[in-house]
This record gives C-alpha cells, sequence and structure tokens, in this order.
C-alpha cells in the first residue's frame, strides 16, 4: 500500500511547530504500525477519513441542526450534516438520523433523557454479561438516574444455548417489572441478536425498544447481521468499530415523533456545539461504508473471527458461548491455565505487539479488573488485509506468549516476529515517516 503524503506533510508541520507533541505522535503511529490491534472496539480508519478529521470545520461553532443555527456562516455546515444524514440514511434504512452525538454513550444518554423520567425502570443485560456501562452500571448516570433491571442470559452448561440471551427469562422479567424502555445490543456478545423478539417482547409488556449497536453496526449496515430496524423504536450506535469511521456516534428512528424528543434531547438537552469537523468526517466514512467492497470487508470480518476462534480453542482456549457470529470472542483463559487472569493476559500480550483487553466473562469468579478473560476483535486485523492463514499465526503468537506466562524471552522474540510481519500488512492512514 502506498504510503500516505498529507500524514507527512501532517508530521513535518507538527515537527516544526511543536517538536514534543511530533514526537508524542510519531511514537504512537510506530505504535500502531507494528502491532496487531485485537480490540473489538477498535479500527484503522482510512486516509480520507482520518483527514476530513483535521479541518477548517473545526473552527466553527454550529449549534442547532440544518437550517435552524444559532450562529450565522453555516451554510456549508449545513451541507457536510446533511450529507452525513442522508447517507446514514441509505446505509440503515432508517428514517431520521441525528448524527450530533459526539458518542456513543453520549446518544445514549440523548436517548434516556428524551423517553424516560429519573426513576424510570428500564431492561438491559448486565454489564458482566457483555453489556455497556450505559446501560444500567450504577456508577453511570444510567444507573444512578434511573431504574435497571437486568435480564440473563442461559448459565446452564447443559443448555444447547449455554451464554446465549434467554429470550424466555426476559420476556418473564420485563412482563414483572413492565420497563418504559428495553434495551439490547451489547459490548461483548458474540451471537447474532434476534430484535424481532424483542420487539414481541417490548409489545407485550407496553415498552419502547432501544437497540445498541455500537459493536454491529458495520455488520448491520452490509447486511452481515441482521438490522434493528424496523423492530426497534430508536436505534443509537458508535461510527467507530466496524463501522470504520471517526470516534462518535448516531441516534436513529423511524418515528417521526421520537425523532424531535431525540433531537431536542441531544441539543439543548446533553450537548452543546456539535464537532463539525468529526461530522464531515462521518459522511465521509458512510460513503465508503455504501461502496460494494465494505460489504466484502465485513464478511472478511466474521470469517477471521470464526478462524481465530477455533485456533484458540484447538489450544485449549473456552471460546464463551462455545463461538462466535459476528466480530468479537471472549476467551475463558482459566482452561488453558487456571492461573492465568485476563489482567496478565492483556499486559504480556502489549508487550508481545498484540493490543486487547481484558474482559469478565459470564458468571466470572473474579474481579472486574482482574478477570478470567481476554476479548478479541477482527476489525483492525481485516483492515489491514490479514486473513483467515493469518488468524491462525496470531492464536499460535497468542499461546506462546500466554503458555509462557509472559516468559521475557519469549515475548521479546514473539515482538521482534510481529514487528516484520507487520510490514507486509501496512495500516491505512499512516506516512513513509512512521515506517
Amino acid at each position: 500500500m502506498p504510503h500516505d503524503p498529507a500524514s507527512d506533510a501532517v508530521l513535518d508541520l507538527l515537527r516544526a511547530a511543536d517538536p514534543d507533541a511530533a514526537a508524542i505522535l510519531e511514537r504512537e503511529q510506530d505504535r500502531q504500525e507494528h502491532t496487531l490491534e485485537l480490540i473489538a472496539s477498535e479500527n484503522h480508519v482510512s486516509p480520507a477519513v482520518m483527514h476530513a478529521m483535521g479541518t477548517c470545520l473545526t473552527n466553527k461553532y454550529a449549534e442547532g441542526y440544518p437550517g435552524a443555527r444559532y450562529y450565522g456562516g453555516c451554510e456549508f455546515h449545513d451541507q457536510a450534516e446533511r450529507l452525513a444524514q442522508d447517507r446514514a440514511r441509505s446505509l440503515f434504512g432508517c428514517r431520521f438520523v441525528n448524527v450530533q452525538p459526539h458518542s456513543g454513550a453520549q446518544a445514549n444518554a440523548a436517548v434516556f433523557l428524551a423517553l424516560l423520567n429519573p426513576g424510570d425502570t428500564f431492561a438491559s443485560l448486565v454489564l458482566a454479561d457483555g453489556g455497556h456501562l450505559s446501560h444500567g452500571l450504577k456508577v453511570n448516570m444510567s444507573g444512578k438516574w434511573f431504574n435497571p433491571v437486568h435480564y440473563p442470559l442461559h448459565y446452564d452448561a447443559k443448555h444447547p444455548d449455554f451464554e446465549r440471551i434467554d429470550y424466555d427469562a426476559a420476556r418473564r422479567l420485563c412482563l414483572e417489572h413492565k420497563p418504559r424502555l428495553i434495551m439490547c445490543g451489547y459490548s461483548a456478545y458474540p451471537r447474532v441478536i434476534d430484535f424481532a423478539r424483542f420487539r414481541a417482547i417490548a409489545d407485550e409488556c407496553g415498552a419502547l425498544l432501544m437497540a445498541d449497536i455500537a459493536h454491529i453496526a458495520g455488520l448491520v449496515a452490509s447486511g452481515v447481521h441482521p438490522s434493528p430496524f424496523p423492530h426497534a423504536h430508536v436505534v443509537t450506535t458508535t461510527t467507530h468499530k466496524t463501522l470504520r469511521g471517526p470516534r462518535g456516534g448516531l441516534i436513529m428512528t423511524d418515528d417521526e415523533e421520537l425523532a424531535k424528543k431525540l433531537d431536542r434531547a441531544l441539543f439543548p438537552g446533553m450537548q452543546g456545539g456539535p464537532l463539525m469537523h468529526v461530522i464531515l468526517a462521518k459522511a465521509v466514512a458512510f460513503g465508503e461504508a455504501l461502496q460494494p467492497s465494505f460489504k466484502a470487508y465485513q464478511q472478511q470480518v466474521v470469517r477471521n473471527a470464526r478462524a481465530l476462534a477455533a485456533a484458540l480453542t484447538q489450544r485449549r482456549y473456552r471460546i464463551t458461548s462455545g463461538g462466535t457470529d459476528n466480530h468479537l470472542m471472549l476467551v475463558d483463559l482459566r482452561t488453558r491455565s487456571e492461573t492465568l487472569t485476563g489482567a496478565d493476559a492483556e499486559k504480556w500480550l502489549e508487550a508481545a505487539g498484540i493490543i486487547c483487553n481484558k474482559n469478565g466473562i459470564p458468571q466470572d469468579p473474579r474481579p472486574p479488573k482482574v478477570t478470567s478473560g481476554i476479548r478479541l476483535g477482527t476489525p483492525a486485523t481485516t483492515t489491514r488485509g490479514l486473513k483467515e492463514p493469518e488468524m491462525a499465526r496470531i492464536a499460535e503468537w497468542i499461546d506462546r506468549v500466554l503458555g509462557s506466562h509472559g516468559d521475557p524471552a519469549t515475548t521479546a522474540a514473539v515482538r521482534g516476529e510481529i514487528r516484520a510481519f507487520c510490514e507486509a500488512f501496512p495500516m491505512p492512514g499512516v506516512g513513509a515517516a512512521a515506517r
């Protein structure tokens, strides 16, 4: 892949203006270029997306919405936002889109502000089983200001749906507690979500259905995972992760009245001025996702995840729920070694050039800062062109490092191999100066 001259120009400019900042950027570019990114919520954006964020649109306040701004001089910012909205509607097949959320958590908070009153009950999957902190964790506003009740997974190891969502139990919970809102869509759940079944539960108990598809948005947009539309009343997502855009969020709905409430909740309810440079980058990313090549990319993401899960299973690691249908997997480390923890694995693998995160597994006996598992995802490595044979090699590296319990000599040897390996799979958006 040719290097990106624009990245070289940015570095040259920054070296002249602020050598200290330039040195930090160079070190981070080198880290990304010469490590394997397996964090399921991260990806590598294209040069076009990256450079759209670094434009003069950052200079402008554009509070409000297209055609109704609180500042003058927003003609072209209106065009940028409408472009992002139009492309998002085409991508997800919905009627109304708000592209202004700064993050997925901000999008979720706006939904709560729009649809719930303090103290109202909502239903979600608990964080420990794959949910998200903005889905009712007590230290988050969603858990402090509202009343979360949590539906379970199947916990019986003999059940064919072990560690998958227990929809019957979710129905019983919702009929008992009568939540005003049911949330589905998760941060560490490797299986297909049955949105139609959740909508049936919502209708039966008189609730609205919200789908947070932050992790699977790219899969949904390309038809590789079923869409939450027309089942969900409101859908939120991030724009990075599998969607491979800039860091930010979206709120979507097919209901015009809900759309008005959601717009008011985000601005002025939650946020002030939108990040227009990021919105322009969202528009660029959505344009990329509308291309036929994006579906092929998402299909390869899933194939790579299944290949990595299979290769780890062969090395005596347990993949929760028995496998994966999407871009991520939870790896139970205890079947490889009873003493191996997620915290140790994350640290040792990072030293070897494999970037992942410790993660609790369902019914994890260890605390969240330690965990018995790690979460692995394939969006970023797939962006760099890795396929199934490379997934097998990654599994071998993981096992060498963890099997040695982080032995420094083994870790250093693997680090050298990975650094050389990465040269054959350049990361997009990095100039020659970082190589």
